[in-house]
């Protein structure tokens, strides 16, 4: 199972993330069109739905190789480092003094 996020094409915005289809399946559209078999294609085929040209789709893991973190809504999508970036820096855990 996979996802992908959708992203705001004005500030590079995660509004939603969904779940979709593995990048490495092909399937058969409505129209008898083969879609599938890359993460490009699953991108193309899901930002297509879209109906709307102020977003676009990026695939997203929970595994953090891919794009670098799983994205939550309000995240960023730096397109240079292809990386997703969160909005909130993570707390600052203190260490325990056990002295």
């Amino acid at each position: 199972m996979a996802h992908y996020a959708i992203i705001e094409n004005t500030n590079n915005t995660v509004i939603e993330v969904i779940t979709g289809v593995d990048e490495t399946v092909t399937q058969t559209d409505l129209d008898g069109t083969q879609v599938g078999g890359s993460s490009e294609a699953w991108e193309q085929f899901y930002g297509d739905r879209l109906k709307n040209d102020k977003y676009y789709v990026k695939r997203c893991s929970y595994n953090a190789t891919i794009r670098g973190k799983y994205p939550a809504i309000g995240d960023t999508y730096d397109p240079v480092s292809d990386h997703f970036v969160g909005s909130v820096p993570p707390p600052t855990i203190e260490p325990i003094d056990e002295s």
